[in-house]
């Protein structure tokens, strides 16, 4: 039996929002896991709680905007919001401040604009900075690692205090963050030797961060792997943070934090790889990509150093959100055949 054929070129189709969705959230299984290792049960209500929020208000709002829900509930795109501020957050936070974070961005940071490919801003970074600056303790006081584990606490303990909250019994159980640490002791007069020393660091930049940091980096290179996101966007950003860094670093060591420290610590990997490139509020040509991310790693240093915050990957990718549309006009790449713009 003969079957007719069409002769090359062929053309692959390409991977619908669903698709490239779902490997998004494959990448982010490792760092969650590890995440889950070290804090325990809060991961997991957070995640819960995240996921169901994210999509009860994607379906209140395509319901209101009278666009069809089940399309869009399947795209993943909520999911992959909500995955990302409840891993943002952190573990134990109260179910109260994941409704608010993820109201600010499915509600003002997605549909107010149009939906899906309409938004100017990051959706989970709009969240993330709303209740940053609204509450700033429950923003900045992590667990300890060491006492929260999965062997400490149950999983009926952690949802008691998600759900109820209130127990002064975990008053001990928290800290600040690695970065808060840093920046509150230096404004003391220590030096970051002094300060290092005295807190649970582990090798880098905080004990148990080094280890989510590389599960965050393995998750982002696969994505660049599989084509998903491109190295533009990640690379540039830690390659400008990491720089900042460096030049403060060996004008004074005693007074600015290693590179490595910086790259290391707090969310840079996660930003780099699961936030700056997403593709709708993300510049979109080669030499674009690059000054956006570079911005964004330069934000970052400049606001955790000398602004107010500790970690500013939020504010850093929203302020260079409202650069894109001038990045992607004036970075066009050259047409074959004509001289000009080029691109990378």
């Amino acid at each position: 039996m003969m079957f007719g054929t069409n002769t090359s070129p062929y053309m692959h189709a390409p991977q619908g929002v669903g698709q490239v969705m779902a490997q998004v959230i494959y990448a982010l299984v490792p760092g969650t896991l590890v995440l889950l290792w070290f804090f325990g049960w809060g991961v997991i209500t957070n995640l819960l709680l995240g996921l169901g929020f994210a999509l009860l208000l994607e379906a209140l709002m395509l319901k209101l905007r009278q666009r069809p829900i089940l399309p869009f509930l399947t795209d993943y795109s909520a999911v992959v919001t909500g995955w990302l501020l409840a891993v943002a957050l952190p573990p134990y936070s109260p179910w109260w401040l994941l409704l608010i974070a993820l109201i600010f961005a499915m509600v003002i940071g997605k549909h107010l604009y149009g939906g899906l490919g309409y938004n100017p801003f990051n959706p989970a970074m709009v969240g993330y900075a709303a209740i940053l600056v609204s509450f700033p303790v429950e923003m900045t006081s992590w667990p300890a690692p060491e006492l929260t584990s999965i062997a400490n606490i149950n999983l009926s303990e952690a949802l008691q205090q998600v759900l109820l909250g209130g127990a002064s019994t975990w008053d001990g159980l928290t800290q600040a963050t690695t970065l808060d640490t840093i920046k509150t002791h230096l404004r003391l007069g220590e030096t970051v030797e002094q300060i290092s020393q005295g807190q649970a660091f582990g090798w880098i930049a905080g004990q148990a961060w080094e280890w989510v940091s590389l599960a965050w980096l393995a998750g982002g290179l696969w994505l660049i792997y599989r084509k998903i996101i491109s190295w533009h966007i990640p690379f540039a950003l830690m390659a400008a943070l990491a720089g900042m860094a460096l030049i403060f670093w060996l004008i004074n060591p005693h007074t600015y934090s290693s590179p490595l420290f910086h790259l290391v610590g707090g969310a840079t990997i996660l930003g780099a790889f699961f936030i700056a490139t997403d593709p709708v509020s993300a510049s979109t040509t080669p030499l674009g990509k690059i000054l956006y991310a570079g911005g964004i790693g330069c934000f970052t240093y400049i606001i955790r150093v000398w602004g107010s915050y500790p970690d500013a990957i939020a504010f850093a990718v929203l302020i260079m959100n409202m650069a894109v549309p001038l990045l992607d006009a004036y970075t066009q790449p050259r047409v074959y055949g004509t001289k000009g713009r080029f691109g990378l």
